[in-house]
């Protein structure tokens, strides 16, 4: 969409339109125009195509990513933790044994969030000795009986 704009107004600029003109027909602000304008005159059309993201690339190529999936799609006991939960920490582990890549905790959570689309989740925190049928019976019987008072 933003590119398409400005491939519109180097189409203008070319036909000698006005940088007012080009904001209205393109739906900018006439300073976005001026600053296009200066640019199409330096570098030409292509300097006002879209350029790929720059910044530092990913540790993991995808094929790395992929493979960090299938590793944790086997679950946190099958790589040696005691229960089966994940944590950033141990899902950073498993990423290093995978891959060979050390990854800080906010990498790894991005990775997770992000590139593998996971999201958080908490267990629910319950007593090992609940005992639901006792419960139930609590409070069918026990509770009305308490409620009502002597």
């Amino acid at each position: 969409m933003a590119e398409a704009r400005r491939v519109r107004a180097v189409e203008l600029f070319e036909g000698g339109a006005s940088n007012a003109e080009i904001a209205r027909a393109v739906g900018v602000c006439a300073e976005s125009v001026r600053r296009w304008r200066r640019v199409w005159e330096q570098d030409g059309a292509s300097g006002l195509r879209r350029r790929a993201a720059t910044g530092r690339p990913p540790k993991l190529d995808d094929t790395q990513v992929e493979m960090v999936r299938a590793a944790l799609e086997q679950g946190a006991q099958a790589h040696g933790f005691e229960a089966d939960l994940w944590t950033l920490e141990r899902v950073g582990t498993v990423i290093t044994r995978a891959t060979g890549v050390v990854l800080s905790r906010a990498s790894v959570w991005r990775l997770l969030t992000g590139r593998l689309g996971w999201s958080l989740q908490r267990p629910e925190r319950r007593a090992v000795e609940r005992d639901e049928s006792e419960i139930a019976r609590w409070i069918a019987h026990e509770w009305p009986r308490i409620k009502k008072g002597p």
